[in-house]
Parts: C-alpha cells; sequence; structure tokens
C-alpha cells in the first residue's frame, strides 16, 4: 500500500474552524504526537468520543520525534518517542481531557510498566502557550532508533492527517520513517 501524506481525501480533519480556547482546570492537558492524534484512536482508549476534547493543533518547541523504544506489544515495532533538540519541533495535537480518563491513558502509554512517564512541556496552540501539557516520554531509550512495522506507520501517518498537521511536517514524518525501515532491510 503506497501513502501519499499530500492526498487527504480519505480522512477529515481534526478541526476545520479554529476553536476558541478557554483556559479550563477541571482537566489536564494532553499533547499526543503519535497514534493519539487520531481522535478516534484516543477515544478507543478513554472509552469516549475524544473529537470533543480536541482543543487544536499544537507545536512543542526544541524537540524531535524518535522511536527510542521497541513496542513489548509487537517485536519488530519502534514506537514513538520525543526527545530535546534546540531548534527543531514537534507537529501534534492538544487535547483538554476529564481527570476521569487519566489513568486509562497512563495504562495505553504503560506508566505501570515503565514503558512511559509523564513529562510537562510548553505548547503553542492557536496563537497562545499552554503550559504544564502533559506528555508522555520514554523511560529506557534503546540505543538506537527502532524502525516502526508498516501498521504503526499507517497509524501516525492516519493520525498526522487526520489531524491536519502542515504538509512539510507529515512528509518529514513520513520520510522519517521510511528511511528507518530502509535501513533494517540493508
Amino acid at each position: 500500500m503506497s501513502f501519499d501524506p499530500a492526498d487527504t481525501s480519505l480522512f477529515t480533519r481534526l478541526t476545520p474552524e479554529p476553536k476558541v480556547v478557554t483556559r479550563r482546570e477541571d482537566g489536564f492537558y494532553y499533547f499526543a504526537y503519535g497514534s493519539c492524534m487520531c481522535p478516534v484512536d484516543l477515544g478507543r482508549t478513554i472509552g469516549e468520543d475524544a473529537h470533543n476534547y480536541v482543543v487544536g493543533l499544537g507545536i512543542l518547541r526544541d524537540h524531535r520525534l524518535a522511536f527510542n523504544r521497541k513496542s513489548p506489544k509487537r517485536d519488530t515495532c519502534g514506537v514513538l518517542d520525543v526527545v530535546p533538540q534546540p531548534g527543531s519541533h514537534v507537529e501534534g495535537v492538544l487535547y483538554h481531557l476529564p481527570w476521569h480518563v487519566s489513568d486509562k491513558l497512563d495504562e495505553r502509554e504503560e506508566i505501570p510498566i515503565n514503558g512511559y512517564r509523564h513529562e510537562q512541556v510548553t505548547i503553542e496552540c492557536q496563537g497562545q502557550e499552554f503550559l504544564s501539557v502533559r506528555i508522555y516520554v520514554v523511560v529506557d531509550k534503546a540505543p538506537q532508533e527502532v524502525p516502526p512495522d508498516d501498521w504503526y506507520f499507517y497509524v501516525v501517518m492516519r493520525g498526522a492527517i487526520t489531524a491536519g498537521l502542515s504538509r512539510d511536517y507529515s512528509w518529514r514524518l513520513f520520510n522519517h520513517m521510511k528511511q528507518l525501515q530502509r535501513r533494517q532491510t540493508l
């Protein structure tokens, strides 16, 4: 199956119109940069419609994506992480989630088995800065990146396109994953 990040005909964008953003204390802000960028995927985890919790597209400055962990569920698959890198950025989706879904999200991200841990970061979204936004980062990073399998590749790209990430960023993400896969086959 070939995948063209520029072809958005099969996907709908998360937020065709910018939402009015108001700061709320009745939950927590969460920045998704991988499979949870797609509200349908996140909704399966939290057990409710995640579209209602989308704030908008966000940017995490001075970080980059990396595949620093092998999935415990799929032996040959690397999963996403964010790592500091000055001058780079990560695009994703900013959500405002209710507190009652926090444990479900932690379980998905394997907090109980030290797969990921919380970090608090600043996210830019719709011209505003959101402080103390939760992200998940890999606890025990692999010494070199682990290529994603085809299934995870597709899930991540579906999230990027559904979210409406920039074309340039989507292409960089696509090319990075393809290069990792090619290195694996050499």
